[in-house]
């Protein structure tokens, strides 16, 4: 409050245009040398304004008619019309952010925002990459690249029109999607990012709005990827998407029938071990099997615990949930499973059941009850549907075993699969 009380009045009317000094971490470029930039962030995290204030910082010189870094710009979005009402016009873009007497004009007649230092940007749709292929730049901000259309050509025509100056670069501000594009991009060693969640900017968002998508999404695939800014998995050809998980998630389930918790073991321990998955799910088994629901209650996975804590940890989510049954394939493991679970336990229900064929050809069966809308999931499940987003009919497309998944899969089979004898595997012997 002092040193507010000690600034001129043209000092205090000039504070709100430095943006260096309030901007979050996540909006200011790194140091070094690199090309591209790229933000990645949550809905509403702040990565537009931190683009917009980029390029006032590339653009403007010490005066106003001073000249800055960049002279020649590129403005991409999917359309025009979102370069001039995000990037240009909106409530963090290029006018809103710049002080008067450094403001650009826009000429909207010709797609260009011209400074009186005589920078000048030209605006482009994503949709004409080939309109990118006569201008040539020293600066570009590209926003929501991961969800154009054309990303791929677009993004390959700017690279060739970034040919002025000495050091041309990028800034990319996008929310993340596992696009092919993207993810080459974030390969690139000549790429640095930021990153940030939704509430990172929570002190321009309204509380409401935080507070009902919170509820809604999070624990979600789908919140962690638009609320968390986190680049999720997601491979052409798998059996689930994070659109349909999304649409499968309630808040609580009805009264169920029946509870089971499944295992897929874990052979060794120590960090660099496969997880034990440890899934949670429920039945309502009224009507005829056609009609029989599933609902996915839990995630308890663990990873690098001994083979007597993991057993633990199973035997906690069987007294969390008043289970029925403790399910576990124990083609690797033989008894393992079960003696681990008795010596805790000596009354443990347990089910040890065998696979006879691959995990592909096992889970497309459970991935077709999700499409007849017959399994849901609860909240706090981002995990496990991130990890069932990466198995196709090739087999899974992720890094490491897919424990969660296999054991989803083998608590479906218990609960409905197998009774309802819709699934190819030898029958489940109790041991």
């Amino acid at each position: 409050m002092k040193l507010m009380e000690q600034l001129s009045e043209n000092a205090l009317k000039a504070l709100p245009y430095l943006f260096e000094a309030w901007a979050h971490a996540h909006q200011l470029p790194p140091d070094g040398s690199w090309r591209t930039w790229v933000i990645l962030g949550g809905r509403g995290a702040g990565k537009t304004r931190a683009g917009a204030e980029w390029i006032r910082a590339e653009v403007e010189g010490a005066t106003p008619l001073a000249a800055g870094r960049a002279r020649r710009l590129a403005l991409i979005g999917e359309t025009y019309d979102q370069v001039r009402d995000v990037m240009i016009e909106g409530d963090s873009g290029i006018l809103a952010c710049s002080p008067p007497d450094r403001r650009p004009q826009w000429k909207a007649g010709e797609r260009k925002l011209i400074w009186a230092n005589g920078a000048m940007a030209q605006a482009f749709s994503a949709h004409d990459p080939e309109a990118l292929r006569g201008p040539q730049f020293d600066t570009a901000w590209v926003d929501e690249l991961a969800k154009w259309r054309r990303a791929r050509e677009a993004w390959d025509m700017l690279q060739f029109s970034l040919r002025l100056g000495q050091d041309p670069r990028v800034c990319v501000t996008s929310t993340p999607r596992n696009v092919a594009v993207l993810r080459d991009l974030l390969a690139s060693p000549s790429t640095v990012q930021s990153h940030a969640p939704t509430e990172a900017n929570r002190a321009n968002l309204a509380p409401s709005f935080l507070s009902e998508v919170r509820a809604r999404y999070a624990g979600s695939r789908l919140g962690r990827q638009e609320l968390d800014g986190i680049l999720l998995s997601e491979v052409e050809g798998a059996f689930w998407q994070a659109a349909q998980l999304a649409e499968r998630q309630v808040a609580a389930p009805p009264v169920l029938d029946r509870i089971v918790v499944a295992v897929d073991p874990a052979v060794s321990s120590g960090k660099a071990s496969d997880a034990c998955g440890i899934i949670v799910a429920g039945a309502v088994l009224q009507g005829p099997p056609q009609k029989w629901q599933t609902y996915v209650l839990a995630d308890r996975t663990v990873q690098g615990l001994g083979p007597l804590a993991w057993a633990r940890a199973v035997l906690a989510a069987t007294d969390e949930f008043s289970a029925d049954r403790v399910v576990a394939e124990v083609n690797q493991g033989g008894a393992l499973v079960e003696n681990l679970l008795r010596q805790v336990d000596p009354l443990v229900p347990f089910r040890a059941l065998h696979a006879s064929r691959g995990k592909a050809a096992r889970a497309e069966p459970v991935a077709a009850l999700y499409e007849q809308h017959r399994v849901h999931h609860l909240p706090g499940l981002a995990e496990l549907e991130e990890q069932i987003c990466q198995m196709t009919p090739q087999g899974f497309q992720g890094q490491g075993s897919p424990d969660r998944l296999d054991a989803l899969v083998w608590a479906i089979y218990e609960l409905i699969l197998g009774p309802a004898g819709r699934m190819r595997l030898p029958r489940a012997r109790m041991l």
